[in-house]
């Protein structure tokens, strides 16, 4: 009885869980069935599928937002900033782990207070001290700007996992003749790779959707994102939903795609990270 009682509980949950992560997927399955619509059919027909799959919405989206640009753009300044974040903050995590002081302990919670500051509240100075530095307009300007928003986080992340590999390690190490960066860069490392993954797949995932730091600070539409560039099709009068929807699909791929392929290191990272901290 109890057997039972347990199963039928579990199948509830299960059911529940199920129709939650559908009640999730509508808004893609909108987006990605009113891509393929004219514009006409997709104001009259909005929930319906396609009559036929009109391709000339995704070739008009890729000629008019120059979609190789945006896309390389959005490839080069995700892969620079995650880079960035994934050498500063691995290599700060394991120096404030293993050392232990009262300057390094204020150093930690000084980052882990800057998590909860919200960019909404530091915007407008950003953009300020980017204007006075000369670094708007510019790629390494928004690396720098990611860089400095995402280290606190990957730093926690980090830290943590740092915490649970034991000391002896690094030890046998030096005994060996290693310095300070080869013990970090040969033995520590390679053992965060778990964790690595997990920033890397995160921190993508953020800077890839990131709307709104690319609107402040990359002006040029030479060096446009692809949210940036969709944004474009949405002006003051008029609303182009055919070819936006068609740019959001191609927008949404690649980074799903990755995300696909990566997931599951992100618990294993994470699960790993909390085991002492």
């Amino acid at each position: 009885m109890k057997h039972s009682a347990y199963s039928s509980k579990l199948l509830t949950i299960e059911v529940l869980t199920l129709l939650l992560a559908l009640l999730f997927l509508v808004p893609f399955y909108f987006l990605f069935v009113n891509s393929f619509k004219t514009f006409a059919e997709l104001l009259t027909n909005t929930a319906s599928l396609p009559t036929k799959l009109n391709w000339d919405n995704y070739i008009r989206a890729w000629n008019v937002l120059h979609f190789p640009r945006a896309l390389s753009n959005s490839i080069i300044i995700t892969i620079s900033s995650v880079s960035s974040m994934v050498i500063i903050a691995s290599m700060a995590a394991y120096r404030l782990a293993r050392r232990s002081n009262r300057m390094n302990r204020a150093l930690f919670t000084l980052f882990i207070t800057a998590m909860v500051v919200p960019f909404q509240a530091i915007m407008i100075p950003l953009v300020k001290v980017g204007n006075w530095l000369h670094f708007l307009n510019s790629f390494y300007g928004i690396v720098l700007c990611y860089a400095g928003l995402g280290v606190s986080f990957s730093l926690f992340l980090y830290h943590g996992f740092i915490k649970s590999i034991p000391p002896e390690i690094e030890e046998s190490a030096v005994v060996d003749g290693c310095n300070p960066y080869a013990v970090f860069w040969r033995i520590i490392f390679p053992l965060l790779k778990p964790m690595t993954v997990t920033v890397i797949v995160l921190q993508s995932l953020w800077i890839w959707n990131d709307f709104l730091l690319p609107l402040l600070v990359l002006q040029d539409k030479g060096l446009q994102t692809v949210q940036l560039a969709t944004n474009a099709l949405f002006g003051q009068y008029t609303k182009q939903w055919d070819l936006a929807l068609a740019a959001l699909v191609m927008g949404i791929v690649p980074i799903l795609l990755f995300f696909l392929f990566m997931q599951r290191h992100i618990m294993e990272g994470i699960t790993a990270g909390a085991v002492k901290g």
